[in-house]
């Protein structure tokens, strides 16, 4: 986009009250202008390609196609940066997570009663996602992960004997920490981590705590490797995939259990991926790897760094593949990270660490 033009938006919503209450809002920017407005997703898949706009505010719940169903066609055919803004962001998280799967950049929850006044107060977040989505570069997406043929999709619990193992014996574990643009990029991810695979996988996503569980399901549905929201108290075992509950910081405690905090935000953060990676490092020590995904920000440099310190793996997503190159780069800049990959190699890098690592450990050298 040119140095010093408006951003345009294009706004998508059935209520020609709302479309009015947005394109006002949007017009309190000097940076963003309507470029044109659509009450249904079909008629905002025939703008997007006749206007081309910078960004597109779409809601979900519209006759004839909704948003889903535009946000799918735009993003196969001729993608555009897509903010979600819809009553379906806090009442509807599934919905919302396929979006974001779809293509779509980010999301704002509509006021209970979307009112003009309740809207004004979602303003600032409305104008600053807006603009922030302008900036990113999409390309064309795909539908969500499918497990390969043959793969049986059934995760058993761990067995008491996995959980007796797991407290007698260390082994791998891997942090992730991801936000703008991770669902998205961990629907392509998780579902490369076998079922037998033999390390832990903790998952910090920026998301808000009502979320996460439907996300875990979501994650759960295309993994073969278990996947569960974390609760409080258990035992980290090898073979699960633990999502970082939203409203909760996530730490393992010194004899390997999970432990959730629903104190206040660390450097900006709750979830906190730095608090993740530092307890798992003060605990695995070098059989840890930290992954840091797409995100605006900086949370897991801090513990890229203590991953690195206690003779971890760290590894980062690449620019060209990252939704929003922010958290990445800020771990990048720490000097921590061992290998900077497009998102479809991580999973190999991951791996062949964790093998390494898992049979150094077993002949007692870590």
């Amino acid at each position: 986009m040119e140095a010093g033009r408006k951003i345009r938006v294009l706004v998508v919503d059935d209520s020609a009250f709302m479309r009015k209450v947005l394109a006002e809002i949007i017009a309190s920017d000097s940076q963003l202008d309507i470029c044109g407005e659509a009450k249904n997703g079909k008629e905002a898949v025939a703008q997007a390609e006749a206007l081309k706009p910078d960004v597109i505010s779409m809601d979900i719940n519209m006759p004839v196609m909704d948003g889903l169903q535009a946000t799918e066609l735009i993003m196969s055919a001729n993608p555009r940066p897509i903010l979600i803004v819809s009553s379906e962001s806090r009442e509807g998280a599934d919905v919302t997570l396929k979006a974001l799967q779809l293509g779509a950049i980010d999301f704002v929850s509509k006021p209970s009663s979307g009112i003009d006044l309740d809207m004004r107060s979602v303003a600032d977040e409305l104008l600053r996602k807006l603009k922030m989505s302008a900036k990113v570069r999409v390309v064309r997406t795909a539908t969500r992960s499918r497990l390969p043929e043959g793969i049986q999709a059934t995760k058993q619990p761990p067995l008491r004997s996995e959980i007796a193992r797991a407290q007698s014996t260390k082994f791998p574990v891997v942090v992730i920490a991801a936000s703008t643009g991770g669902p998205a990029t961990l629907m392509k991810l998780a579902p490369l981590f076998p079922a037998d695979f033999p390390a832990a996988v903790i998952i910090v996503q920026h998301m808000p705590g009502s979320f996460t569980t439907q996300f875990s399901k979501q994650l759960g549905e295309a993994a073969q490797i278990r996947v569960k929201e974390a609760e409080a108290g258990e035992i980290v075992v090898p073979g699960q995939m633990y999502v970082c509950p939203g409203s909760h910081h996530l730490k393992i405690t010194s004899n390997g259990r999970i432990t959730l905090d629903d104190g206040p935000r660390v450097n900006g953060y709750r979830p906190c991926a730095d608090l993740a990676m530092d307890s798992a490092a003060a605990f695995y020590g070098a059989l840890t790897v930290g992954v840091v995904l797409t995100g605006m920000g900086n949370d897991g440099a801090k513990g890229s760094q203590t991953i690195k310190a206690a003779g971890g793996m760290v590894l980062a997503q690449d620019e060209a593949t990252a939704v929003i190159f922010g958290m990445p780069q800020e771990a990048i800049r720490t000097g921590a990270v061992d290998q900077v990959l497009p998102v479809q190699d991580i999973y190999a890098a991951i791996e062949k660490r964790v093998v390494n690592a898992f049979g150094t450990a077993r002949v007692g050298a870590l």
